[in-house]
């Protein structure tokens, strides 16, 4: 179906008469009947009922007519956007977050970003690792944000910040008082487990060679869900620097035996080309 059929077709139900639907499409109506009898031929049945008054929808042209006005109403909504783009209206950047990746850091540069170039149009997807390399792949994603490893050969990797983990507990838990935690101590709570969280294995194993056994009392995929029980008390969820909620109901305590950090990384795939916009964003996210 090309956009010429969808404009005459869409002209003539207007019109209910295909020489006044010629005469406002530009048209010769040969040409215009020629384009609805191709566009019949691909539905596979007749689309109008000529008559002496002009013509009239059959019961196949009503099926289709709402999904031909629909795609007429997509090219114009993809043309607008498109003029908008090239005016500098708007400049659509999609960027893709891992969902380990902590909300403080990010939204601050987003936020000075969008205060230098007011123009820009950010959309934020937090998905897993595997949906962000193939938003990446697919051109729907300018750049991912993840600490996760990817392949070099297929993709741009910009290092961006790296973070030590700290223990979280409620301001009123038996552990807020002290200025650090031991892996005795974590050992002797109830841990608050991140399923996703790439330095879980780490820190278990760290806390079995030393002898100590980590209980977790809850788990969850979702960090808000932990934080809401660590808030209430519950236990402690080990979490990045980026990821740390400031609030005066919950601090956060260095890990005494256990030096873990992570290096958290831009990645643009290098088959699509990076606008200078990405490139300005991607430094932003860098900065402190």
């Amino acid at each position: 179906m090309e956009m010429n059929q969808v404009r005459y077709f869409l002209a003539v139900c207007e019109h209910r008469n295909f020489t006044h639907a010629a005469r406002a499409s530009y048209v010769s109506q040969p040409s215009l009947t020629a384009a609805i009898k191709k566009l019949e031929d691909e539905f596979g049945g007749a689309l109008f009922l000529r008559d002496r008054a002009g013509c009239r929808l059959t019961a196949l042209g009503a099926l289709v007519r709402p999904h031909i006005e629909a795609v007429q109403q997509q090219a114009l909504e993809a043309k607008d956007e498109a003029v908008r783009y090239n005016r500098l209206e708007r400049v659509p950047l999609s960027v893709g977050l891992g969902e380990t990746i902590g909300q403080n850091r990010i939204a601050k540069s987003v936020e000075r970003y969008r205060r230098r170039y007011p123009e820009s149009d950010i959309e934020l997807i937090v998905d897993s690792q595997s949906s962000l390399l193939e938003g990446l792949r697919e051109g729907s994603l300018d750049v991912a944000v993840t600490s996760a490893e990817v392949s070099d050969e297929l993709y741009r990797v910009d290092p961006m910040y790296s973070e030590e983990y700290r223990a979280v507990v409620a301001a009123d838990h038996k552990l807020g008082n002290h200025s650090s935690v031991s892996l005795e101590m974590l050992a002797d709570t109830s841990m608050l487990d991140r399923l996703n969280c790439e330095m879980r294995e780490s820190l278990y194993q760290t806390c079995a060679e030393n002898g100590h056994s980590l209980y977790a009392a809850y788990r969850s995929n979702r960090l808000e869900w932990l934080l809401a029980m660590a808030r209430r008390g519950s236990g402690v969820v080990v979490l990045p620097d980026s990821s740390i909620p400031d609030e005066p109901s919950l601090v956060s305590l260095p890990i005494e035996g256990l030096k873990i950090s992570r290096q958290v990384v831009a990645v643009r795939y290098k088959h699509q080309p990076s606008r200078p916009e990405v490139e300005t964003l991607v430094s932003e996210m860098a900065r402190r």
